[in-house]
């Protein structure tokens, strides 16, 4: 028998760009822990074995912020890859729709504090897979693929 420890295999995330009504501001959590402590985050977590990755958006969201959503599309893939904590998370982002609840931070242990940004004054210290996602939704905005939510 070996002794040898198995290899770190890649582990499965999800996120989210959840925006205000009039799509002029992003949800974004503080992180309380590693990976990317102390730097703001989408919402999102971890993959549970035989969970699809579009379950488990909705069941984090509704966990860590009590909101209930459905998702608009899918944005992007990031491989959050970060040596120096040992860190390999394979990410999918989706942009979704708010359909009820208040976002409250339900997870303080894990979240500092979530707050509303202005897409235009977002803070500096943002985690790998936010910035994938922004850097996505923001594309997908100038080519006229995704729009601004509108009343009615």
């Amino acid at each position: 028998m070996s002794n040898t420890v198995p290899p770190a295999q890649p582990r499965v995330g999800v996120g989210a760009i959840v925006l205000s009504p009039d799509g002029c501001r992003i949800l974004l959590q503080l992180r309380n822990k590693p990976p990317e402590k102390d730097h703001w985050s989408i919402p999102g977590g971890r993959v549970e074995h035989m969970e699809r990755v579009e379950d488990a958006i909705v069941r984090e969201l509704k966990e860590e912020l009590g909101i209930d959503v459905e998702i608009d599309r899918l944005l992007c893939v990031t491989n959050q890859i970060i040596p120096s904590e040992g860190v390999h998370w394979v990410a999918p982002a989706f942009l979704v729709r708010v359909l009820a609840g208040t976002p409250e931070n339900l997870e303080p242990h894990a979240t500092r504090r979530i707050e509303w940004f202005d897409l235009n004054k977002l803070p500096e210290n943002l985690t790998v897979t936010t910035s994938s996602a922004l850097r996505a939704y923001q594309r997908g905005r100038s080519h006229g693929v995704l729009a601004r939510p509108t009343e009615g």
